[in-house]
């Protein structure tokens, strides 16, 4: 076992740097384009078959779709300009942590919170965290970090932590009605419908599409919580803790004794607080408030928009933690601290602006939807119609084997529910669109941490670099292995008790 599992370490790095990796990427799936150019295949979309076909990515109208869109719509518009809220959240973070709130802030926790219910709580928080959709990849990781730093062990052990919760338990949660519950649960019932499958539960009772998986997620939260845990102080943190980790020559950590200037910078945020919220609930009530759009649904700008306010919560405390403890003089202190923060994102922006350009080939040239279909063509052969068990656990493994390749829940979701979601119906009437749906979200995020087509690997591996500047992605991913592989199988064991034992999935 030892040995076997040098090799994979070995392999793991040998694996190149994600830049390099994704220009690789770029050429074969440019070359795969042109090989497969005018392939047709047909796919089960909202209103019957949709013949879809993979571009000639050499012809020239195609070579002019590359050049006029690798800035623009590929890069800087990726994913509604994800990228703008990458910078914008890292610089927010910058005035707080180099006006010394956070180390302050760690120095209180790190005194307070036993150690040995870190790692739940980091991986709880991280579930939680997708609440607010982005934040906890750009604000918990890197917080976990800095706190494991100020404990004086290796921050990577709290960070693969709070990843592991944030990416691997993405779609469990306390709250009803998520962002992933509503884009799930609302083209679920466009799908079922579309096909003619009853939008029903196993009872044949009506699904409300927002909540129909909450009972699963409610308890996922919790299972995942202590799963993440118990990895981390099992396997992970035991091979961490004997790694080197390098103290950045920016950070600031000090004793655990709090200065009086900290105390007075505390005391200040804390007041800074009720201000900075009130001013984000005026927000949220007043001009981003829900309403109701012309076609009828639900709008809410104030989720939209959730990742600013948190930027400019962090900037209001971090000012005013600054100011009192004299680390801040003026207001171009302030702006010093968004500079330097800003030194560390070049790494960022080369990495996503090759990134972000094959995932854009990946499906505007269609190769993402034909692996898709290659994918949910091989589970229709398997045969499995009369054990709907193996059904469902043969739908999680092609989704998951799909994950590695093509990320996104959203786009994925899109391409693989039409076709699953009545297909599997049809082979088998037990398989419900929440019962899918369910199938679907455990396999989605249980990978997300070992495939570098997850959108923030890149970036999570430029948080970790931090204290470890030679860490390989091929390091990162055989970091969260022992968490991918626990949660696929333990979250998978939750849903199949709750299938065999006809335990409602939601409400």
């Amino acid at each position: 076992m030892p040995a076997a599992y040098s090799r994979i370490e070995r392999i793991a790095r040998a694996i190149p740097d994600p830049v390099l990796l994704f220009i690789g990427f770029y050429v074969l799936a440019l070359a795969a384009a042109a090989l497969l150019g005018g392939t047709t295949f047909s796919t089960l979309g909202p209103n019957g078959p949709v013949e879809q076909s993979v571009k000639p990515m050499l012809a020239t109208e195609h070579v002019r779709w590359i050049f006029d869109n690798a800035l623009l719509a590929n890069w800087l518009g990726f994913g509604n300009g994800v990228l703008g809220v990458i910078l914008i959240v890292t610089l927010a973070i910058g005035v707080a942590e180099h006006a010394g709130l956070l180390a302050a802030l760690i120095k209180k926790a790190g005194r307070q919170v036993p150690m040995r219910w870190m790692p739940l709580l980091l991986v709880f928080l991280g579930i939680m965290s997708s609440l607010a959709t982005d934040a906890g990849y750009l604000v918990l990781i890197p917080l976990a970090g800095l706190l494991y730093a100020a404990l004086g062990q290796n921050p990577l052990i709290g960070m693969a932590a709070a990843f592991a919760g944030v990416s691997a338990g993405f779609s469990a949660n306390l709250i009803p009605a998520t962002p992933p519950d509503v884009i799930v649960g609302l083209n679920a019932k466009t799908f079922a419908e579309a096909q003619g499958v009853p939008f029903a539960s196993a009872d044949g009772l009506p699904l409300n599409a927002a909540t129909m998986n909450y009972f699963f997620m409610a308890a996922s939260t919790f299972l995942l919580a202590v799963v993440g845990a118990f990895v981390t102080k099992r396997f992970v943190a035991p091979k961490l803790s004997l790694q080197p980790w390098t103290k950045p020559a920016d950070l600031e950590l000090g004793e655990f004794t709090l200065t009086e200037a900290e105390r007075r910078g505390l005391r200040a945020a804390a007041w800074a607080t009720p201000v900075a919220l009130a001013v984000i609930a005026g927000f949220a009530y007043g001009p981003l408030a829900s309403f109701t759009g012309p076609d009828g649904r639900e709008v809410h700008p104030f989720l939209n928009n959730v990742i600013l306010l948190i930027s400019f919560y962090f900037v209001a405390v971090g000012m005013a933690f600054g100011f009192a403890s004299g680390k801040f003089g003026k207001l171009a202190d302030v702006v010093e601290a968004m500079t330097k923060q800003a030194n560390t994102t070049g790494y960022i922006l080369v990495l996503t602006f090759f990134s972000y350009n094959f995932l854009g080939l990946l499906t505007y040239s269609g190769l993402g939807a034909y692996i898709t279909y290659l994918g949910a063509q091989g589970l229709q052969g398997l045969g499995l119609a009369d054990n709907p068990v193996l059904l469902l656990i043969g739908f999680i493994l092609t989704t998951t084997l799909i994950n590695l390749f093509v990320g996104g829940l959203t786009s994925k979701w899109l391409l693989l529910g039409p076709i699953f979601v009545p297909m599997l119906y049809q082979v088998n009437p037990q398989m419900t669109p929440d019962l899918v749906s369910a199938a679907y979200r455990v396999a989605d995020s249980s990978t997300n941490i070992v495939t570098p087509m997850m959108a923030y690997a890149g970036i999570i591996l430029a948080f970790m670099r931090r204290y470890r500047p030679d860490l390989t992605i091929g390091d990162m991913m055989l970091m969260m292995v022992p968490y991918s592989a626990c949660f696929l199988v333990s979250w998978t064991t939750l849903l199949l008790a709750f299938f065999l034992f006809g335990i409602p999935l939601g409400f």
